[in-house]
């Protein structure tokens, strides 16, 4: 969905516009998200922002989805006179990145970094920059149901870290944590969406060995799932809580839990979100490393 600019203020996000303009460097889905979410809620407006991206189809992409939008010829045109900058490339990538800006980064803009576990320090020695606060989003942020966990190095400004969490609001909930906690993050709602779309499937395929139409067996898996999280959610009740009710005596639901105890898919699920974050880590040791 295209994000007019004529549907939100000119103002930035805050009466002293101290973050605009706002520069992206990486302009993959993610960096696409959370830019229609900062404008969608009128925090920003396309032209308080600025991308790079080498990929001219990516570029493209914001062009079409977002008009109005900044598109620099570099790293270093983007982040010019930024005063937050969005750090969104793959981690792989990012010592490549960061070599092009950060002669060019204004010595009082914040990076936000959403690469994934890269530490702090990493990213302040590659960047020559103290002012960095590190998140980690998911891909639901691409309809605004998104999940993002931050933290930030003591030397970025609470006004900042306030306007931070708060463009980030606009495409969900925020979370603050310590960094030694980013790896798990990253395992359990940065990967999260790919293990329930995988359980989801898993549930729909049920229902069609079942007998169920296709279509109508996927909506009940998904109603089924938000709506279960909605209800663990409203009540606070404990998961355990909210299965043991469904499981009467002899009924169907104790059956069904019966076959995934014996077929270990709480254990997988535990063993999955342990990997995704022992990955994560591996992976910010390396992007260090090379750097």
């Amino acid at each position: 969905m295209s994000v007019p600019a004529s549907q939100h203020s000119a103002s930035g996000i805050d009466s002293g516009g101290a973050i605009v303009p706002l520069a992206m460097i990486g302009g993959g889905q993610m960096a696409l998200a959370l830019a229609e979410g900062f404008c969608r809620a009128g925090l920003l407006t396309p032209a308080d922002i600025t991308v790079y991206d080498p990929v001219p189809a990516a570029r493209d992409r914001l062009a079409a989805r977002i008009p109005g939008i900044g598109l620099a010829p570099s790293a270093a045109a983007a982040v010019a006179g930024a005063g937050m900058v969005f750090l969104a490339v793959k981690p792989q990538h990012v010592v490549a990145a960061a070599a092009e800006f950060a002669a060019a980064l204004p010595s009082g803009a914040t990076v936000v970094s959403i690469v994934a576990g890269l530490s702090m320090d990493s990213l302040q020695t590659l960047l020559g920059s103290r002012r960095i606060i590190r998140v980690m989003p998911n891909t639901p942020c691409l309809v605004g149901k998104g999940v993002s966990a931050l933290c930030r190095s003591p030397e970025v400004p609470a006004e900042a870290a306030s306007q931070a969490a708060r463009l980030l609001g606009a495409v969900g909930s925020v979370h603050q944590v310590d960094e030694h906690l980013l790896d798990a993050v990253t395992g359990l709602s940065g990967s999260g969406p790919g293990f329930v779309a995988l359980v989801v499937e898993a549930l729909a395929d049920g229902g069609v060995k079942a007998g169920l139409p296709r279509a109508l067996a996927l909506a009940l898996a998904t109603e089924t799932l938000s709506g279960t999280a909605a209800l663990i959610t409203e009540t606070g009740e404990h998961p355990a809580q909210i299965k043991d009710r469904v499981a009467s005596p002899g009924g169907t639901t104790i059956a069904g839990l019966a076959v995934l105890e014996q077929r270990a898919v709480r254990a997988a699920l535990i063993d999955a979100v342990v990997a995704a974050a022992d990955r994560a880590r591996a992976l910010g040791q390396r992007s260090s490393a090379s750097g």
